[in-house]
């Protein structure tokens, strides 16, 4: 599997566009998708956190993923900033040629 999405939360619509518009700019991903207004319950320091968070949904290529996990945390606000891989293991050929020519 050549494909991947990564997901990460933000705390803000600033901090998603400024990752989203690094990572296209420097060709580490294809399309970033910001998806507003989610509220992500999770336990941080013994407590149990409530907030309003967006997940940027970021579609490219598996051998990238160190850099944007990289890119990410020098923007990313958070001590502990959600960075996580899933594979494609189907899509479009299309599309996915779409992002093999767009990335790196």
């Amino acid at each position: 599997m050549e494909y991947c999405v990564i997901f990460c939360t933000v705390p803000n619509k600033e901090v998603g566009l400024d990752i989203a518009n690094t990572l296209v700019s420097q060709q580490l991903a294809a399309c970033v998708n910001i998806v507003p207004n989610i509220i992500s319950i999770y336990s941080w320091k013994g407590k149990i956190c409530n907030d309003q968070e967006l997940l940027l949904i970021i579609k490219t290529k598996n051998d990238l993923y160190t850099k944007i996990e990289e890119a990410i945390k020098k923007i990313h606000p958070y001590e502990v900033a959600e960075i996580i891989s899933m594979p494609i293991t189907c899509g479009s050929h299309d599309y996915l040629q779409w992002i093999k020519d767009i990335t790196k």
